[in-house]
């Protein structure tokens, strides 16, 4: 019997959705990092909003382009749901966020948050040696590294081995981007981690 390819909308539905008074309660969590070492990619967010602290998963929020961007691009061989982030790990992917506090958007981040989390997400970059650190926002990438002129792609700088590359905001707030946007700078990083010379 011939099994069915997963669509790109099909995911598998992660447990019961939070009240209200869970999110808002989610303010100031943390959520774990997906890592190990010697991966092939790892992605770096912002820090977790509410909806994501108060699942406990990265990008958990509905509407988050996060784990549609990572199908689309050849990352996922179906689209996971965010309770499926460990799964990551088996095909060399991780997970974890410049800053690991949660808020209800990544702007009520300080200047000094964002360069505190950089420094310490450098220090875990040298201690897991990723081939790629993939950092989902550009915007907070300029602050936390005082790279203000930084766009998208691969980046000059290293960290120990680690290449950086800059990758759009997933957010679904972010407007600027298309679902084939994604695909499309998410697909640019998966090749040059797959096939790429080091």
């Amino acid at each position: 019997m011939a099994t069915r390819r997963s669509r790109p909308d099909e995911r598998r539905k992660s447990s019961r959705r939070p009240t209200r008074a869970e999110i808002l309660a989610a303010a100031g969590r943390t959520v774990p990092d997906v890592i190990a070492a010697d991966l092939k990619v790892l992605f770096c967010g912002i820090n977790p909003g509410l909806y994501t602290a108060a699942i406990g998963h990265h990008f958990g929020r509905p509407g988050n382009r996060f784990w549609p961007a990572l199908y689309r691009a050849g990352f996922t061989p179906r689209l996971f749901d965010p309770s499926e982030e460990r799964e990551l790990l088996k095909l060399g992917y991780g997970i974890t966020n410049i800053v690991p506090v949660a808020t209800a958007t990544a702007g009520e981040l300080t200047l000094e948050q964002l360069q505190s989390g950089a420094r310490t997400l450098t220090s875990k970059v040298r201690r897991y040696r990723p081939r790629y650190l993939g950092i989902v926002g550009i915007d907070a990438y300029r602050k936390a590294f005082s790279r203000s002129k930084a766009t998208a792609g691969l980046q000059p700088e290293i960290i120990g081995r680690t290449k950086l590359w800059l990758l759009p905001n997933p957010s679904g707030l972010n407007a600027h981007y298309r679902p084939s946007d994604f695909a499309d700078a998410f697909g640019a990083l998966r090749e040059a981690a797959e096939h790429g010379a080091d």
